[in-house]
């Protein structure tokens, strides 16, 4: 049975767990990263789980299975944080996974497959501006080169980073999950408005958009503010305001399917009054369940990118970050969540995912599926962030039930 109290004081301890500032400050792989990692294994270990870390970082908890031959079903998310974030964002499905094992143990309920719980680490793109890396790593696809290749605001690589953790940065090919898997199950907060607006306990999510994410490093010419005559100027500001227009515009335009376009980052040099700005860095990250609609809006915003710049007489370099492919659950699975979600009587509706999760990444290795449960007012990545633990009982309920069936040996997907 879920233990309400047991995992209000879980979520009470981890927001405890946080570097100075307001809300929530858990960025990846510092130290208060590290201790909330911490606290979790001892909660993992604590429900009988057998645990390994990789090169990356991720840790893998294993509860054996009556047949441990057998593929496993994968629980798990993150614990993560965005500056000035809040605690309920990766958290719930990490404590969810944990939560599911504690009480499948005290109901005497072995399961016929074994259950990985998996802690991904650095799921957030807030430091290194790349997300999911945890889970790319485990799918082999965060080569070293790139590890290298990303890094922080402080000008510190995400190598360096591993390396100061004494983690292993230079095997990280070690790092591929490799295992067979018979389901990939997380649960997370909605981190929208949709089921609180329709008074629903309950999203199964049907898919996942994925980002694609670049910036766009403008240079023009840092000449005197008042000296500069108006017709002279190579202002790289103004050209970054008309291109984040044209973000704006380029992804509303895109109606069906739908893009979402945001320009989340806006680095100005040298940033002060009497200075024409001469270079201008932006983040641009487009998002859609569907590749092809995005890819579109992509190449329309990289077009008026080009033209923005030749008008202004600038100079333009485009420096791709990341570009994750939109996911599909698997149909038997949202029908297995659903029907276990009608035995316990919670109503729901089938949804797909704006932000992009951990799951997003395994679902063309094993049958992948996603619960989500409400949060107020929608609000996330804010310290506002808030999800009730009576609704996070009732998502916990959900999932374990899921994973229960879903570790039973005969139970097809």
């Amino acid at each position: 049975m879920v233990n309400q109290e047991r995992l209000a004081q879980d979520f009470a301890v981890m927001q405890k767990i946080t570097a100075p500032g307001e809300g929530i400050n858990r960025l990846a792989f510092t130290d208060s990263d590290w201790e909330g990692r911490a606290y979790l294994m001892r909660q993992m270990e604590a429900a009988g789980l057998t645990l390994r870390t990789d090169a990356f970082g991720n840790v893998l908890g294993r509860l054996a299975g009556k047949d441990d031959s057998l593929p496993a079903v994968m629980c798990g998310s993150h614990s993560d944080s965005v500056p000035r974030g809040g605690n309920y964002d990766g958290l719930a499905g990490v404590l969810a996974a944990i939560e599911t094992v504690r009480s499948m143990r005290e109901d005497g309920d072995r399961p016929d497959h074994p259950v990985e719980i998996v802690l991904f680490m650095c799921e957030e793109s807030s430091r290194f501006s790349a997300a999911t890396l945890g889970s790319r790593a485990m799918r082999g696809e965060l080569p070293l080169e790139e590890l290298h290749r990303l890094h922080d605001k402080g000008g510190k690589s995400l190598y360096d980073v591993l390396k100061e953790r004494g983690l292993d940065p230079d095997n990280i090919a070690a790092a591929k999950y490799t295992q067979p898997l018979k389901a990939v199950l997380e649960l997370h907060i909605e981190q929208g408005k949709v089921l609180e607006h329709e008074r629903l306990p309950i999203g199964i999510v049907t898919g996942i958009a994925a980002p694609a994410r670049f910036y766009c490093e403008i240079h023009g010419d840092a000449d005197h503010s008042g000296a500069t005559p108006m017709s002279l100027r190579h202002d790289a500001l103004c050209a970054a305001a008309e291109i984040i227009l044209a973000v704006e515009h380029a992804a509303g335009a895109q109606v069906d399917p739908p893009v979402v376009g945001t320009v989340g980052v806006v680095d100005v040099t040298p940033g002060v009054m009497n200075v024409i700005p001469g270079d201008v860095a932006l983040g641009i990250d487009l998002r859609s369940i569907d590749a092809n609609a995005r890819e579109q809006v992509e190449q329309t915003v990289r077009s008026e990118i080009a033209a923005v710049v030749h008008a202004r007489g600038l100079s333009c370099e485009i420096r791709p970050v990341s570009k994750d492919m939109p996911a599909h659950m698997s149909p038997a699975v949202v029908e297995i969540i659903a029907q276990e979600a009608e035995r316990l009587g919670f109503a729901y509706r089938k949804m797909p995912s704006g932000a992009g999760h951990d799951s997003m990444h395994w679902a063309d290795y094993a049958p992948t599926g996603m619960i989500f449960i409400p949060c107020r007012d929608g609000v996330s990545h804010n310290p506002a962030e808030y999800a009730s633990i009576e609704q996070i009982v009732t998502g916990v309920r959900l999932y374990s039930a899921t994973v229960r069936r879903l570790t039973m040996r005969g139970e097809e997907i």
